[in-house]
């Protein structure tokens, strides 16, 4: 689709009182919608062969998510304990188990060594194993389970 063709869809779009257009020509489809006062473009190729559309997986848009408090995790009250802070490599979903219903992979008070599984992360769809860095005894786990985290978010205390 000719790029001039889709500025002038998102102005129209923009401009009109609809929150959302799509359009399909040949193989190519293109949405384009609106959330709030913010444009939202979504754009797609998609060869008629594939069964399942390929969308942007995080739409764009004028909002900015505030930064994730770390102390939260541990009631506003208390502060992280001192110790080596085990940081999430990515944003995900944590887990504590390999299953729902399955025991933790460790518990406070639990000694652990480099590489032993601390936790899982969640990301697009993969599993993402989170190991010790550090030989210690987990101090502290600073995030419930089944919660987002975000890049960089302390996870453990390993004393």
């Amino acid at each position: 689709m000719d790029l001039r063709k889709l500025k002038k869809l998102i102005e129209l779009v923009e401009e009109s009182s609809i929150a959302e257009l799509e359009i399909t020509e040949g193989e190519e489809k293109v949405r384009i919608s609106k959330s709030g006062s913010a444009m939202v473009p979504n754009y797609a190729f998609i060869p008629s062969a594939m069964q399942q559309p390929i969308l942007p997986s995080t739409p764009q848009t004028a909002a900015v998510a505030p930064i994730a408090d770390t102390n939260n995790a541990l009631d506003n009250s208390h502060q992280i304990p001192e110790g080596h802070l085990v940081k999430s490599p990515m944003v995900g979903t944590f887990y504590r188990s390999a299953s729902p219903g399955a025991n933790a992979f460790v518990e406070i008070g639990q000694t652990v060594k480099v590489g032993d599984t601390l936790c899982i992360i969640e990301a697009m769809k993969l599993l993402n194993e989170i190991e010790a860095d550090k030989n210690g005894v987990i101090k502290a786990i600073l995030t419930e389970n089944g919660q987002p985290v975000e890049y960089g978010e302390p996870l453990f205390v390993i004393e």
